[in-house]
């Protein structure tokens, strides 16, 4: 059955919510000092909105011109995204951890006329380069009289905006009803594993339906309070803005990750999307602070643990709870598990994560805790948002239903295969690219393998193009051992299988420096850097234990032979993990070749 978009675009539908709640609570910011919340309505958001929609339409800005925002996740990101919309043109987003050169050709490849940047510095990121804009707008800081190209801030944009609506009020309304389902939308550079980021465009039409599935899902309710800290460069962040829009969530906007744990305790939402890592983040510091406890406090602990996931298996099965289990449940949440949920705020009644693959183990983990995360799955071919668990229907190691009316099949050699209006157009000026992406009957290539059960629930395998092949012709999916093995090691940050050709496989592991200085404290190496501590015979030990433990989970031809710890953690900025969190293999290998090379030194044919 087609899902009913009621909608031509995405200001389409940001002008209707404004007018159904123009006094409701729409976003909110950090205060000053971080203890609460200053919260701006839905008729402020189109009143700016459409201040800078008119600022940019007098800057020369039309239907599907590009407008590039180079900016971190935060109040105003949201602001210019929307302003774009209603001047009829399209977003092209820049990560701000983005280096200069493929900054400048993403603002370049995709003819972005306007530069809208966090502040001087990341305009800086342009200078010198060939690119077709003509205006830079400075989010923060004050612009430069004398750049070329002309510098002015969002607050001169804005003015002269509002000067525009003075004379012809109707402006921005007359704008959108020229704006239609398969104009362009958004233009997102994909990050990529090897080569130049290719750009995705987008289409109202797909984040329009993408607003509505989302109500469907029953995932986001107007009487929600999201927090919202994902980057907004990212498919993900703005598939949820879409379903902010259509079902009216008020949401709290801070892209400052370092301090999410601290301000989930003031915000307390009921809502939070998120990528792995946050959650194998708060998985590590919350067992590594019961085994630090030791005695009757772990035992406690390992004992809640256990406990949640009796009572975790039983639901998955679709099987009654014991009255006796249920007794020892409500224990073990009031003992341990109560603290974890205050910790994250006290209030999420929605998890969901997405853009990389959740290990099965942490996921059993946090729905022992009463924690559930609904694991979805998407691309930004396909904004982002396709298949999600939902509530009372999650199953576990699975990334759930599809959306909406979405169609999927899998191909004959397992690739996950997508059509609908969620799907790209193409990449941009990519015509062999988006021929290639595409089957015969427009079915989109995903390039991940997965498997459909009966009740149209998807799990992801692997991707098609990171599966290793031994040098024996075992082929081994090395984000599932990953994944296995960051649940098992409450120390890891990163772990990346190497294998591919080789006669047996190996891992690089990167710890979590907090979570290992946590360790050693009271110890010989109490107080060691990093650098010093990976290298000890002490931490070697601790993480061979691990490992082992690892290879009693898998198969022969799957057991880690070796290990090496790196003497660092995988960064954006050595082009070794992409903004959204997926490891770069290529990168890794090559800049860790040493590590590996040792690895496999004096290695027999056969093992």
């Amino acid at each position: 059955m087609a899902l009913e978009v009621p909608y031509r675009s995405i200001p389409d539908m940001f002008l209707k919510r404004v007018a159904a709640t123009p006094n409701g609570q729409a976003f909110a910011t950090p205060n000053a000092d971080d203890t609460g919340m200053v919260w701006h309505t839905w008729s402020e958001v189109g009143d700016r909105a459409k201040a800078i929609a008119a600022g940019l339409h007098e800057l020369g800005v039309g239907l599907e011109d590009r407008v590039a925002i180079l900016a971190g996740t935060r109040y105003e990101w949201v602001l210019a995204d929307l302003g774009i919309n209603c001047a009829g043109a399209a977003t092209t987003t820049v990560y701000p951890t983005t280096e200069p050169e493929d900054a400048s050709f993403i603002v370049a490849n995709s003819g972005s006329k306007v530069l809208i940047a966090e502040n001087p510095k990341q305009a800086l990121k342009i200078s010198g380069a060939e690119t077709g804009v003509t205006h830079v707008v400075l989010l923060d800081g004050q612009a430069d009289a004398g750049a070329t190209p002309p510098q002015l801030t969002l607050a001169e944009l804005e003015e002269r905006g509002a000067a525009a609506l003075r004379d012809k009020p109707g402006l921005i309304d007359e704008i959108v009803a020229g704006v239609g389902p398969d104009h362009l939308a958004t233009l997102i550079y994909t990050s990529g594993t090897t080569g130049r980021p290719k750009g995705v465009q987008l289409l109202h039409r797909g984040w329009t339906w993408e607003g509505v599935a989302q109500e469907d899902l029953g995932l986001f309710e107007s009487t929600d309070l999201q927090y919202l800290w994902l980057p907004l460069s990212h498919s993900f962040g703005k598939t949820l803005l879409c379903g902010i829009l259509h079902v009216g969530v008020p949401t709290y906007i801070d892209g400052r990750v370092d301090k999410l744990v601290d301000m989930l305790s003031v915000v307390k939402p009921t809502l939070m999307c998120a990528a792995p890592r946050i959650f194998e983040k708060v998985y590590n510091k919350t067992v590594t602070t019961a085994l630090e406890a030791g005695g009757a406090k772990a035992k406690i602990f390992g004992w809640a643990v256990a406990t949640g996931k009796q009572k975790v298996a039983l639901e998955q099965a679709g099987k009654p709870l014991p009255t006796g289990l249920k007794m020892r449940y409500a224990l073990a949440e009031r003992l341990v598990f109560a603290k974890l949920q205050a910790r994250l705020g006290g209030r999420l009644r929605v998890m969901v994560s997405g853009s990389a693959p959740l290990s099965r183990d942490i996921a059993e983990f946090f729905a022992a805790a009463n924690l559930p995360i609904m694991e979805g799955y998407g691309m930004t071919e396909s904004s982002a948002a396709n298949f999600v668990n939902r509530m009372g229907k999650l199953k576990i190691g699975t990334v759930g239903q599809p959306l909406g009316d979405l169609e999927c099949k899998i191909d004959t050699d397992g690739e996950i295969l997508l059509r609908g209006a969620p799907v790209m157009r193409g990449y941009h000026d990519l015509p062999q690219e988006t021929a290639e992406a595409f089957t015969e009957d427009g079915f989109l290539r995903t390039g991940d393998i997965g498997e459909l059960d009966a009740d149209g629930f998807l799990t992801i395998t692997d991707r098609k193009k990171d599966l290793v092949k031994t040098s024996g012709g075992k082929y081994i999916a090395p984000s599932a051992i990953e994944g296995m093995f960051k649940a098992v090691c409450p120390y890891t940050s990163q772990a990346v299988i190497v294998g591919q050709a080789r006669n047996y496989v190996t891992m690089l592991i990167s710890l979590d420096e907090d979570a290992i200085a946590s360790w050693a404290k009271g110890g010989p190496l109490d107080g060691r850097p990093y650098d010093e501590l990976v290298v000890s015979a002490e931490v070697e030990a601790l993480i061979d234990g691990y490992v082992k433990e690892l290879n009693t989970k898998l198969n022969r031809w799957e057991t880690v032979k070796k290990f090496a710890i790196l003497p660092r953690d995988l960064s954006i900025e050595a082009g070794e993990i992409t903004p959204s969190m997926k490891i770069k293999r290529r990168s890794v290998e090559t800049n860790f070749a040493a590590q590996i090379d040792k690895m496999y030194e004096g290695s027999l044919a056969q093992i």
